[in-house]
């Protein structure tokens, strides 16, 4: 009798623990999803053109602001300034050490 009650015992905490770990696991795998999470695309070409519509140079500025757009997957809102809204699109420099993006 006291066998018996000793092996239902110890099946209970055997179940509790494969339960526990169980849960453990899904928490882990939960938490990789969201740092991995998709961040939607940027519609470069839209952002950069209400971006360079006051540019005297268009097609140059379009196709500048594209290239970091693309690099970024970021434009900064309104057609000058607002950079640190995009640091990465503010650290682009050319060779020479000028901003790339307009």
């Amino acid at each position: 009798m006291a066998i018996s009650k000793l092996i239902l015992v110890a099946m209970v905490f055997f179940s509790l623990l494969v339960v526990h770990l169980v849960e453990a696991d899904n928490q882990v795998v939960n938490k990789d999803a969201t740092k991995s999470s998709y961040t939607p695309k940027l519609d470069c070409g839209a952002a950069c053109e209400a971006r360079c519509r006051l540019a005297s140079r268009q097609k140059i500025c379009k196709r500048a602001c594209g290239t970091c757009c693309a690099r970024c997957n970021c434009a900064p809102p309104g057609t000058s300034g607002n950079l640190e809204l995009c640091p990465c699109y503010f650290a682009m420099t050319t060779h020479g050490g000028k901003r790339k993006c307009p």
